[in-house]
Parts: structure tokens; C-alpha cells; sequence
């Protein structure tokens, strides 16, 4: 297997007078898969009987990551006696002569640094660094108390004022880390035509993070979105979903969905605006509104704002469809609503028009430190976010980010 030269360093690290490694870049350069076989290597080689921590964003995406892949190498399975044990979270690793334990940990939220603590590491390896709170990431670090311990981390770019870059990144010098920064070409494994194609996949804000490695700030529209999106023709057939942003004083958007194969177009849609109205509207109004929409049609799912509670137990109430709360991830969803807008998977019948003047208006808050998009003329918006987050990204092969 080819390897490149900076795969070449991962590996050399542990043999380094460096106590951090810091992989950022382009997705799919070949950063994380490395640092594990290094991680895993360095630490049999110089511990016995000793704790690790491998983090990522959450236990299931580290565990599908991370411990997956390397559970499949040939490699490891060569080298050492894996044990993967699920309901400790715990990866036992031995060669015979020494044995380790690493453990994975998930920090989703700024509560998630109390699961780490009273733990004593003899390393640990951070995947995903900058989507995971500071003070899950500084406990983390902190239980780092063995002598000779290392801290590996591994992102995608951010924005320019994210705490990793500022504080580690931007001081990897006086951190004694080793920063390495990763393209797409410095993945040998992938073909010219698979880096091609990953190009193809993003626009703006994606496409300088996730292939050029930039980081940068998220400004400007927050879609690319033009008459190639909108269509004049609707599906003859298909599965039927309706996604649906609730707002009693702010407006209330719902869109009826026709997916075909990994295809879905937005061929119907309800937009009630109270303000300019001069009214507001009850659950049970909405409900009709939405059964108006649902009218002829075989509707598979309906998706609402998971805080809209009372409006999804009327919904339920009328024993007519299928309700789901929405994923609600904001940014990983308007990652996923770019890519399908971008490929094609998405398309906006021209009838809809309240949504297609958001996808004009809708745009990144330029004056924030972090990524956040202007809370104005988002309700189609997140009603097609909350579809492409619970239904689409399940369809369409490649939306996910791994």
C-alpha cells in the first residue's frame, strides 16, 4: 500500500521530541486512519496495564470512525489480540507481553467533560477536535498524568476564531506539536476520480474547509442556489414526506416531498406568516393546513421541529400519519442541504415560491465568532434542513461526512 509522506510523519511521531500531533485538513486525506494505527503501535510499545482515551464527537461516530476500521485491518488483526467490548466502550488491546485498555468517550455537549474525569491516561487521541466543547477536550487533556503521555488530534477546519485554532494550531510551536495539514492528494489510496468527485461535492464555506483545509469564515448566502435547483415537472411516483418548521408568532412552512431513488423534490408547500397575516393560528389550524397538503397523496413521514411538542401530539392525534421529531443539527444539516443542492438530489418545484425566496436571503451571520446563520427567513429553510437531516441524508450515498 502507498503511502505518502505525511502519512510517513504520522507514523514517526510517537519517535519524536514532540508531545502533540495535530492532523487538520481536507476530509478523506488519510489523517485519522493513520494516527490510530500510530496511536495503538505507540502505546503498546512503551506502556503495560495502562488507560487510554480515544474521543470523539460522539460514542457511536468514534466507534463507526475509528474502532470499526481498525478492528477490520489485517494488520492489527496480525499484530495484536483485539477485544471490543460494547457495553464498556472499551477496546482491550494485547501482544502477549502487555496489555492496554482504550476506552472511547463522546463530547456531544458542554456537559460531556463530567464523563472523562477521574480517569488517569497515558494518552489520548481526539478525533474530530473541533466540533467538541473546549472543556470536554481541556479534561480530557488533563487526565493526561502518565509520564511520557501524548496528545494526538485530528480535525477539518473551522472558522478562524475557533478556540483549537487560536489555542493550539496558532501556537504549535510554543505547544512543542507537530502540525501537519492535509489535501486530498496526500491520501495515495484515493484515485483521481474519487478526489474529483469529492471537489464536485461542495460549494462556498464546504468547499474551502473540506477540500482546500482553510479555515475560514462562514459569509455571504449560506446556499448556492439558482434556477438549476428549481423544476417545472413533478415526479409521477414515488415515497411521500412532509417536513414541517412550526411558528405560532413566527411564520409556519411545510413542505410535501416526493423522493424518488436518491432524487426528492419539493413539489407542494403551506407558508402562513402571522405577522403579516394579522392572526395567529391554532394547532388544530395547522393540522388542517397540513392535511390540505397531504390531500391524494400516500405520505410515508411527516418531520417537525422537535420543540414544536403540543402541534406534533395534535398531528399524532389525528391517527393519519407518521410523525418524527427532527435531527436538529443545524450545521451538519445545512452541510448535507448543500451537498444535495449541489449534486442534484434536490430539487424546488417553481410553485414554491416562499422557499425559493429564502434560499435568497438566508445567510451566514458575517459579525459572529462561530458558525451561525442569521435567525431571519429560515423557516423553509429549516423545515428542508430538518428533511435532509431525518430522511434524505439516509438516501443519498456520500451526504455524510465520515
Amino acid at each position: 500500500m502507498a503511502i505518502s509522506r505525511k502519512q510517513k510523519q504520522i507514523m514517526a511521531f510517537p519517535f519524536t521530541k514532540y508531545d502533540a500531533l495535530i492532523c487538520d485538513g481536507a476530509i478523506r486525506s488519510g489523517k485519522t486512519s493513520f494516527m490510530m494505527l500510530a496511536f495503538i503501535d505507540d502505546a503498546m510499545r512503551r506502556y503495560n496495564n495502562q488507560r487510554f482515551g480515544i474521543c470523539g464527537k460522539t460514542v457511536d461516530s468514534t466507534v463507526k470512525n475509528i474502532i470499526a476500521p481498525y478492528l477490520g485491518l489485517s494488520y492489527a488483526k496480525r499484530k495484536y489480540r483485539l477485544q471490543w467490548k460494547r457495553s464498556d466502550k472499551t477496546l482491550i488491546v494485547s501482544d502477549g507481553k502487555k496489555e492496554n485498555i482504550f476506552e472511547v468517550f463522546g463530547g456531544k455537549d458542554e456537559s460531556s467533560f463530567m464523563l472523562i474525569q477521574g480517569r488517569t491516561l497515558a494518552g489520548v487521541l481526539i478525533d474530530e477536535v473541533a466540533l467538541q466543547p473546549r472543556s470536554f477536550v481541556e479534561q480530557a487533556l488533563s487526565r493526561c498524568s502518565v509520564d511520557g503521555s501524548k496528545l494526538w488530534f485530528n480535525c477539518n477546519p473551522d472558522a478562524p476564531k475557533h478556540w483549537f485554532n487560536e489555542e493550539w494550531i496558532k501556537k504549535a510551536k510554543e505547544r512543542n506539536a507537530l502540525h501537519l495539514h492535509f489535501m486530498l492528494e496526500d491520501n495515495p489510496s484515493l484515485a483521481q476520480r474519487i478526489i474529483d468527485r469529492y471537489k464536485s461535492m461542495y460549494t462556498g464555506v464546504f468547499y474551502q474547509r473540506y477540500i482546500l483545509g482553510e479555515w475560514c469564515v462562514a459569509e455571504g448566502l449560506v446556499y448556492s442556489f439558482g434556477e438549476t435547483n428549481i423544476t417545472d415537472e413533478i415526479p409521477a411516483n414515488g415515497e411521500y414526506y412532509i417536513s414541517i418548521d412550526y411558528g405560532t408568532i413566527n411564520p409556519f412552512s411545510a413542505g410535501l416531498w416526493c423522493v424518488l431513488g436518491d432524487k426528492a423534490t419539493r413539489i407542494k408547500e403551506v407558508y402562513y406568516n402571522s405577522r403579516k397575516e394579522g392572526s395567529m393560528r391554532t394547532d388544530s389550524e395547522y393540522v388542517n393546513m397540513v392535511l390540505k397538503l397531504a390531500e391524494g397523496y400516500n405520505v410515508r413521514k411527516v418531520i417537525v421541529d422537535p420543540s414544536a411538542a403540543s402541534f406534533i401530539e395534535a398531528l399524532r392525534r389525528t391517527h393519519k400519519f407518521s410523525v418524527l421529531t427532527a435531527n436538529n443539527s443545524v450545521l451538519d444539516g445545512i452541510r448535507r442541504t448543500s451537498v444535495c443542492l449541489q449534486n442534484g438530489n434536490i430539487k424546488i418545484h417553481r410553485s414554491c415560491v416562499d422557499s425559493i425566496a429564502e434560499f435568497g436571503l438566508y445567510r451566514w451571520d458575517e459579525k459572529a465568532t462561530t458558525d451561525t446563520v442569521i435567525k431571519e427567513n429560515d423557516h423553509a429553510m429549516d423545515d428542508i434542513r430538518y428533511f435532509v437531516n431525518t430522511i434524505l441524508r439516509y438516501k443519498v450515498k456520500g451526504v455524510d461526512k465520515n
